[in-house]
Order: structure tokens, then C-alpha cells, then sequence
């Protein structure tokens, strides 16, 4: 009995010992997750050689020092230090009110290209805290803008999944493009259609075409363009 109850308190004392290690772990990771002010984000942007360089995406701040060629003054990505500019990831808009971290108006693909870049960065560079604003609350927990933001991402990357499958059915032209010849599309097994793409819509908020391999017996289906200039039956078409 004696050795049983030893074993008991040993072991109890063992979970016990294992709960405050795991608390204690979670209290210092909590605390290592800084929350910054705009206006404190703002100090780090590179110009005083005495603090990190620090960026943040979607309200997640990262330390690119490391990085100092690209991200500090006069490097090519400076634009990105001392703030969230989320939407110039995707705009390419690095001035003005293109430096923002409003993502209104952006495709579910765009979405999902700015949340590829924030992936970037976990997995590049130190994430060091959060951005109090439009992502993270002053307790640091997720807005409805994060929620948001990630879920039409989610929605875009299932779309462009969709989109491939469906186009990997009707096999893509092939291209070549100079200078001094311009663009020609053939296929050697059928024959250059231009179709619409369904789903681009949905994933950039714009129609678009590509240009597909048919065989002789589909060129009848409805929504197929024959290129301008290019005979019916011609399997090279110039562009």
C-alpha cells in the first residue's frame, strides 16, 4: 500500500510539475507577442539604426533586419518597413493610399496571394507581435477582418483548384511570343480556340480568355472563338 501511494504522489507530482512547465511556456510565448501601436510600427521603419527593422502584413509584425539591404533606406522594399501595407503586396501600388492595409475590393485570389506573403514571412523572417487596428484587437485576439480576409482567401485557393482541374480536362495551346514576329498559338493535337474561363470571375472579378486544344468534333460546342485571321481548321493561328 505504502508503495502504491508512493508511486501515486510521484506520479502526481510529475503531471503537476509538467502543468507549470507548459503555463509557464505558454505566459513567456504570450509575452513575447508585443502588441504595437500604428504610430509605434511607424519608429521602426528603418531610418534609426537603433531599433528593428519591423513590417507587418494582415496585423502580424515581423523583424526583417536581417533583411536590412532590401528593407532599409534605399532598398528596393523600404516601402514595406514601419507599416501594414497588406494591399501593396498584391497592388503593386506603393505610394499614397496604395500603402494601406485595406484589402476592400481585392479578388478571393488576391486575398489569397496576400495571405501566401504573410505564410512568407512566418516562415522567412521572426514574428515578433501584432498590429492593434483593422486585424487584431487591443487584446490581440483576431477581428472580423482577419476572419474575413482568411476565409475568402480560403474560398479563392479552392476556386483556383477548381479552375485547374477544369482546364487541365481541355488541354492548354501552346504559345511563343518575339519581339519581331509577335505571338503565334498552335496545338498538335487538335485545333486554337479562345474559351472563357467560368471561374474567372469569381476569382478576379474580371472575364478572361485562354486559348484550348479541340478536336475536329468538338469545334461545334457553343462559346468556342476562332482567331481572328486564322482559318477554321488551322492548327497555328498568329496573335
Amino acid at each position: 500500500m505504502a508503495s502504491s501511494a508512493q508511486k501515486f504522489i510521484t506520479s502526481s507530482f510529475f503531471g503537476l510539475t509538467l502543468i507549470v512547465a507548459f503555463m509557464a511556456f505558454l505566459l513567456k510565448f504570450k509575452s513575447s507577442q508585443k502588441l504595437f501601436s500604428a504610430e509605434e510600427l511607424s519608429l521602426h521603419n528603418g531610418t534609426d539604426e537603433s531599433l528593428p527593422i519591423l513590417l507587418g502584413i494582415l496585423g502580424s509584425v515581423f523583424d526583417v533586419t536581417k533583411g536590412k539591404s532590401h528593407y532599409g533606406v534605399g532598398g528596393g522594399y523600404h516601402h514595406f518597413a514601419g507599416r501594414d501595407a497588406s494591399r501593396a503586396f498584391v497592388s503593386g501600388n506603393f505610394t499614397g493610399d496604395g500603402l494601406t492595409d485595406s484589402l476592400r475590393g481585392l479578388s478571393s485570389t488576391e486575398v489569397h496571394s496576400v495571405v501566401g506573403w504573410r505564410d512568407f514571412y512566418f516562415k522567412s523572417y521572426k514574428f515578433v507581435g501584432k498590429l492593434v487596428g483593422r486585424y487584431y484587437d487591443s487584446q490581440g485576439n483576431p477581428t472580423k477582418y482577419l476572419k474575413g480576409a482568411e476565409a475568402k482567401a480560403a474560398r479563392g485557393a479552392q476556386l483556383m483548384e477548381k479552375q485547374k482541374e477544369m482546364e487541365a480536362k481541355q488541354p492548354s495551346c501552346s504559345s511563343r511570343w518575339s519581339q519581331d514576329d509577335g505571338g503565334e498559338v498552335w496545338c498538335d493535337n487538335g485545333f486554337p480556340r479562345l474559351v472563357q474561363r467560368p471561374l474567372e470571375i469569381a476569382l478576379t472579378g474580371k472575364m478572361s480568355r485562354r486559348c484550348a486544344c479541340y478536336s475536329e468534333d468538338q469545334l461545334g460546342q457553343p462559346g468556342l472563338e476562332v482567331y481572328s485571321g486564322c482559318d477554321y481548321l488551322a492548327k497555328r493561328c498568329r496573335v
